[in-house]
């Protein structure tokens, strides 16, 4: 069969490479593609893939043009998935509601601040009248043509980060054509902090059933359509070994070879949040003043996160004692070996939150974080920590306080580095491969794929009955925005403040041309008059 595989860019499928052969060498084709560019590897990534087996192919997504309904039907999806947070159980995530507070268009966020809109029924009539519209808003030509083109057996879609995400207009076109449609959750926080669902697929993957309650109650998945697998992503750790010795790898990096080191993974933080960098910086200082001698010694290795290096550039470690700032984005394999062997050989892995303790946990470390105020929205303000603290007995060695953390790290220090973590072990048995440890999630993930595809296909889908009614809605809000005194009620706080940014910048330069003109006048007049007068 053919699967299409659509992705936001490329680095995305990192996470399903051994899916994505498995099915290659199980004689299906596999035709990779992505509708924007990234910048941590993922093309060059997926470029070795289709050298290795060319029954994978890629290609980027032609860039679809720019229309009047193409940005409304963005706008409208960015005030559903606002709408979520809303909801009592993002309550304690304020980080969450701010981000998408951030990117919702300025009438909304006055209509939702009036007391009737705190009632459940109020923004329940919105979000259906929102979703009516946005079902409303005619699909892109281009897509459909794309995809009708195509004409996949089966159409994977992954991974709808971004709020108001364009993925669904392929997603919206497959369904429409009568293809058959899986969405593949891609991190573990995929489906708690994203954007939303709205269109649904034949089938959803999910790791485990703390993310298939996920899909059910915040996305209003239907649970027959939910297929649990396990996590594919990690399956490649259960497999991969050392190649060096502690020794040469501390060597390797830049650390002292004769004592252990604690391995501090960063995090992709929320926006405004502050610099990782200067949080870690203050930790080793608390290390270094520890009154434990084995604390106080310890090497560090410092793994900074791929899409926040700059904050690490300027890192003073004067005074920090033995520090290394090292490692790479996992997309091949020598980046692959070094990160393997960063975890299996610290005494610890410590961070704020980020899948890098799921990855830890696979290899049997203990993982340690601090959860103090100032990280609470990174931290517990999200509702997939919570399964870090809880699942499988929890995971994370938590501490509260800077002593009972250092502590903690004291105990760790002191135990071999040879026996795995029980806690580490238990988390993984629930979360990752709830299974067994075993059993592999490639091989569930793939054998799900086959058997949706052999499903009958879906009816191509017609509009409904209400649909020119609803458009002529749109045409009429459409009109609206293009209007000077209301687009700007279109804009979110973050488009507003930029184009009042641009606007200002465009008011000086008009008022230093004036003036230029009214200087320029005033000389010629002058020069003019003394010349008359001689």
């Amino acid at each position: 069969m053919t699967i299409l595989f659509l992705t936001r860019h490329f680095g995305c499928l990192r996470n399903f490479e051994r899916p994505i052969f498995q099915l290659a060498r199980g004689g299906h084709r596999v035709h990779l593609a992505a509708h924007q560019a990234d910048a941590l590897g993922g093309e060059i990534m997926v470029q070795g893939w289709s050298a290795r087996d060319q029954r994978i192919t890629y290609e980027r997504l032609p860039e679809l043009p720019v229309l009047r309904w193409k940005d409304l039907a963005l706008r409208l999806r960015k005030v559903v998935d606002y709408l979520r947070y809303l909801e009592p159980a993002y309550a304690s995530a304020p980080g969450l509601r701010r981000r998408a507070h951030e990117r919702t268009p300025r009438w909304v966020l006055h209509a939702t601040a009036w007391h009737w809109f705190r009632r459940g029924f109020v923004r329940k009539l919105l979000r259906a009248l929102l979703l009516t519209l946005e079902r409303a808003v005619p699909r892109s030509q281009a897509v459909d043509e794309y995809m009708a083109v195509r004409a996949p057996d089966l159409v994977l879609l992954t991974p709808l980060l971004a709020l108001g995400s364009a993925e669904m207009d392929y997603l919206d076109a497959a369904r429409a054509l009568g293809f058959r449609t899986v969405y593949c959750v891609w991190s573990w926080d995929n489906l708690s902090s994203k954007a939303l669902l709205r269109t649904l697929p034949d089938a959803v993957m999910v790791w485990n059933d703390c993310q298939k309650q996920e899909a059910i109650t915040l996305h209003g998945v239907p649970a027959k359509r939910i297929v649990v697998t396990g996590a594919q992503s990690f399956d490649q750790w259960f497999e991969w070994t050392t190649s060096r010795t502690r020794d040469e790898f501390s060597r390797h990096v830049g650390l002292p070879a004769d004592r252990k080191f604690l391995l501090w993974v960063c995090s992709a933080l929320l926006h405004g949040s502050p610099p990782e960098a200067t949080f870690v910086r203050e930790w080793i200082k608390r290390l270094r003043a520890s009154a434990d001698p084995v604390v106080r010694d310890v090497g560090v290795l410092i793994r900074p996160h791929p899409g926040r290096l700059r904050e690490w550039e300027t890192l003073d470690r004067s005074g920090l004692g033995p520090v290394a700032v090292w490692g790479r984005n996992p997309v091949d394999d020598e980046a692959r070996g070094d990160y393997f062997e960063s975890l299996t050989y610290a005494a610890a892995v410590v961070g704020l939150n980020t899948s890098a303790f799921l990855e830890a946990a696979i290899v049997g470390r203990p993982v340690h974080s601090l959860l103090l105020p100032e990280h609470f929205e990174n931290q517990e303000g999200t509702i997939h920590f919570e399964y870090l603290m809880k699942v499988g007995g929890g995971l994370l060695h938590a501490s509260r306080s800077w002593d009972e953390h250092l502590r903690h790290l004291g105990d760790a220090l002191c135990r071999s580095e040879r026996v795995h973590d029980e806690r580490s072990r238990a988390f993984v048995k629930a979360f990752v491969r709830p299974f067994g440890l075993q059993t592999k999630a490639t091989d569930r993930f793939v054998a799900a794929l086959e058997e949706v595809a052999c499903r009958p296909a879906a009816a191509p889908a017609r509009p409904p009955a209400w649909t020119p009614a609803a458009r002529g809605l749109l045409t009429y809000l459409l009109n609206r925005m293009e209007r000077r005194s209301f687009r700007d009620w279109w804009l979110s706080p973050r488009e507003f403040t930029k184009a009042q940014a641009i606007r200002r910048k465009r008011a000086a330069k008009d008022r230093d041309r004036e003036l230029a003109r009214l200087i320029h006048a005033s000389e010629v007049t002058r020069v003019g008059g003394s010349r008359g007068d001689a």
